[in-house]
């Protein structure tokens, strides 16, 4: 699916149409610059699944967790500081991925890809076209 995104509501709007898709184990990567609107599209797909507590960037955290109304974990990853798998798997991060009540997005995977040889996952690419455009790119 390709999508054309004119604003933050556009990204956050494509987040909550691919959350209609998730389900417990579900992984979600999203690939794109800073600033591209990873986060934004979290938002949607939080919002969609039933969090409704505010949902923040996980850069200095590394993840967050929010429970749904749906009774899931949405665990959102953001792996730009992580310098390979191996310190995503001391964060424990490896046993939220995947997890069978646990929807999970991951923003900067590229730098923990070995956690996801084997899993089905869902890409998601956020392209610039223009200084206001964007084209989100999903790919299951």
């Amino acid at each position: 699916m390709i999508q054309l995104s004119r604003s933050e509501v556009d990204t956050f709007e494509a987040g909550a149409a691919l959350a209609k898709t998730l389900a417990g184990g579900s992984i979600v990567l999203l690939s794109g610059f800073l600033g591209a609107g990873k986060t934004v599209f979290v938002k949607g797909v939080a919002a969609a699944l039933g969090v409704t507590e505010e949902v923040l960037s996980p850069t200095f955290q590394l993840a967050r967790e929010y429970k749904t109304l749906k009774g899931l974990t949405l665990c959102h990853i953001d792996a730009y500081r992580l310098k390979n798998t191996a310190e995503a798997i001391e964060a424990g991060l490896y046993e939220a991925i995947g997890a069978s009540d646990t929807v999970s997005c991951v923003e900067w995977h590229e730098n923990i890809a070995e956690l996801f040889f084997g899993r089905k996952v869902t890409s998601v690419t956020i392209r610039s076209i223009s200084e206001t455009e964007r084209e989100i790119v999903v790919k299951s």
